[in-house]
């Protein structure tokens, strides 16, 4: 897409100087044909040029933040950073890379302010359609000076827009049916000659329309304005909704005049209180302009759809002295782009504090499931470990299948009349020893169904009581095991049954004369080394020690006779860590349950750490940009660039003290404006109505 030839490139740190631009400072003329410093001139641009960098770092910082957890302040911390990226993408990135872009003015305000009729009238054209219906502005209408239109209609300025282009006689139709701006998410640009080169003036949607589209549009649009032109009326002016937006304004020291409308004669009094409001919301330095109901004449009528020209003649002076100034254009949007910076980093941190909350609340929600299911894990080691096994149906059939006769005799006689009673007793009985296998089944399920759902209880009470737990239980029925659980504990009850017969398989392969007397036996051997994973006197007391410790023997005197003692210690500690490990994978199944919620969410990953240290860059790259600056030198020199608005030859300004008090002065430069004779005010007075510290 061809650029203008007056469109600025950011310089490459890999390539030379653009050789026209580098002539310029060389010659120490900046592109407007002022003198500069070139040394000066070429460090202002490397530092703008190292600016943008750090803000399109922190902007890809910001884009991947996530802060989906409600931790306290996340709401607003959520529009926070929607409103930074919009900062980024609508206005600073795009100003920065264009610095010589018009000075984009957004007339933005109440539902019914007349913000569309204002802007026809100044023009002397019909580019906006006022109307009675609510929301009147369905689409925004931004106007630009022929000359300026490729700025817009490239990507530039609001990038994230569509566009549609429109003629004089074309914008009082409106766009065309089902484009981008008749669905009120795109431009509708508007040539006009009224307009000096180098200034646009965009009709934005009611800032408290009924629709929230709008509304966030309009917010969208205001955030993107290098001046806010807030047009209220005397019956709206104290709203609470257009105060919140000017306070936000006024916090990131947006460059706002103030437009009073549809003032009635004799209620001055209402310019008076509005006056007060704006200095109590930080906005005591911007202008404010009063539009009369009717004009000096008594005619307030509307001619043509369009206010009588005495009514805007003070605020079309004031806007087309300032469209005809480059000097006052840069110093605006300086002002305003600075105010944007600052308010970014500023922003920027408290994200990173919020991030850092939300790293916080992860952490802590994922250590409570971690917590509550690693203490099911313990549970299930000591019930496995203490002998609690042994009881009631386990040592029934551990019983049944050893006896308590001759093969205790034996086992108490030595260890070799233990291997001789061992062959005699496994050909005997090997279809009990499925029935002890079974019985161990159903008690080490039991065991671990209970800790599983003691841990899913503590969870869930845990995350319910978490501001920024509780809501991400809701519908999901959390508070108890999952369904299929009872099948995941038998699988693995079955697999791991299935490596102690493995376990004794391998040791027997190592004695083969062994495994080969006692093939037939593995199944009970098995059974044997379950009973000894399970049975410790710790923690019992009187009988119960006689029933597990003499399970314990019998066992460990079995696998010590066929094995030997060192075979049998490692068989049961390995036993035992298989054991473990299958059970820690059932828990920790059911732990995931409450995790994945965190990792759905991106949360791990949110720590504020990367957009701090990015936001501290943007706020040392400011820096070094504001102090590289070629110093202002003064008034500008140069012709008036472009068109008058309407009504801007016939303002005078007031000759009274009283009157001064209440009206700005004209613009400078302005065809048909004159300056108090006592006293040539300054620049910054002179545009905005306060006093030039710099002159």
């Amino acid at each position: 897409m061809t650029e203008p030839d007056d469109v600025p490139r950011q310089p490459d740190p890999g390539q030379p100087a653009d050789p026209g631009q580098l002539g310029r400072h060389l010659a120490g003329t900046s592109p407007q044909g002022e003198p500069v410093t070139a040394n000066a001139a070429l460090a202002s641009d490397a530092r703008t040029a190292a600016l943008i960098d750090a803000l399109d770092l922190l902007r890809a910082r910001l884009g991947a933040l996530r802060l989906p957890l409600e931790t306290p302040g996340a709401s607003s911390a959520r529009a926070d950073l929607a409103r930074a990226v919009d900062q980024l993408d609508d206005y600073l990135l795009p100003r920065l890379r264009a610095e010589r872009a018009p000075l984009l003015v957004v007339v933005g305000g109440s539902t019914g302010a007349g913000k569309s009729t204002l802007v026809n009238s100044l023009l002397g054209e019909h580019v906006s359609a006022p109307g009675v219906l609510r929301p009147t502005t369905r689409a925004p209408v931004l106007v630009h000076h022929p000359l300026d239109a490729r700025w817009f209609t490239t990507d530039r300025v609001l990038p994230g827009l569509s566009r549609v282009t429109t003629q004089g006689a074309q914008a009082e139709r409106g766009a065309p049916e089902g484009s981008g701006a008749a669905s009120g998410r795109g431009l509708r640009l508007v040539a006009s000659d009224s307009l000096p080169q180098g200034l646009a003036l965009l009709d934005a949607p009611d800032i408290d329309s009924v629709e929230t589209a709008n509304r966030e549009l309009a917010a969208q649009l205001l955030g993107a304005a290098d001046l806010w032109l807030f047009v209220t009326t005397a019956a709206r002016y104290a709203d609470a909704v257009p105060w919140d937006l000017l306070v936000q304004a006024s916090a990131r020291r947006a460059q706002v005049a103030m437009v009073l409308d549809r003032v009635d004669p004799g209620a001055e009094a209402v310019a008076d209180d509005l006056r007060r409001l704006m200095a109590e919301h930080g906005l005591d330095d911007a202008r404010l302009f009063v539009i009369a109901e009717v004009d000096e004449s008594g005619a307030g009528a509307l001619v043509d759809g369009f206010l009588p020209e005495p009514v805007i003649a003070e605020l079309a002076t004031w806007l087309s002295g300032l469209g005809g100034d480059p000097e006052a254009r840069a110093r605006v949007i300086a002002a305003t782009r600075d105010g944007v910076v600052d308010d970014l980093v500023r922003r920027a941190v408290h994200l990173a504090d919020a991030a850092d909350a939300q790293e916080a609340a992860d952490a802590r929600l994922r250590e409570a499931a971690e917590r509550h299911h690693a203490e099911a894990l313990r549970q299930v080691e000591a019930a496995t470990s203490d002998g609690v096994l042994l009881r009631g149906e386990v040592l029934a059939r551990w019983q049944d299948f050893v006896g308590t006769g001759e093969f205790f005799r034996s086992v108490e006689a030595g260890v070799g009349r233990v291997r001789d009673a061992i062959a005699a007793f496994f050909r005997g009985k090997p279809s009990q020893a499925p029935q002890v296998e079974q019985a161990i089944a159903h008690g080490l399920e039991s065991v671990i169904l209970d800790a599983a759902e003691q841990a899913a209880e503590r969870t869930y009470e845990s995350w319910q009581g978490d501001v920024a737990g509780a809501p991400l239980l809701q519908g999901l029925g959390l508070s108890r095991t999952s369904s299929g659980l009872r099948n995941q504990v038998d699988e693995q009850i079955r697999g791991w049954q299935g490596d102690v017969l493995a376990l004794v398989r391998e040791q027997g392969e190592e004695k083969r004369g062994t495994a080969r007397a006692l093939s037939f036996g593995i199944n009970a051997l098995g059974v044997s080394l379950m009973v000894l994973v399970f049975a410790s006197t710790a923690g019992l007391t009187g009988a119960e020690i006689g029933i597990a410790g003499g399970t314990a023997i019998v066992a460990q005197k079995v696998l010590e006779a066929v094995f030997g003692d060192d075979a049998v210690r490692r068989l049961a500690a390995e036993a035992k860590k298989r054991l473990t490990a299958r059970v820690d994978s059932v828990l920790q199944g059911q732990a995931a349950r409450y995790t994945a919620q965190l990792d759905a969410l991106g949360t791990e990953t949110a720590g504020g750490g990367g957009v701090r240290d990015a936001a501290r860059a943007v706020e040392r790259a400011a820096r070094d940009e504001r102090v590289a600056r070629p110093a202002d030198e003064g008034g500008s020199t140069r012709p008036w660039s472009g068109g008058l608005l309407r009504g801007a030859g016939t303002f005078r300004p007031p000759t009274g003290p009283e009157e001064v008090s209440h009206a700005g002065e004209a613009a400078p430069g302005a065809p048909g404006t004159a300056e108090p004779a006592e006293r040539r005010p300054g620049l910054w007075e002179r545009l905005f109505g306060r006093k030039d510290t710099d002159s």
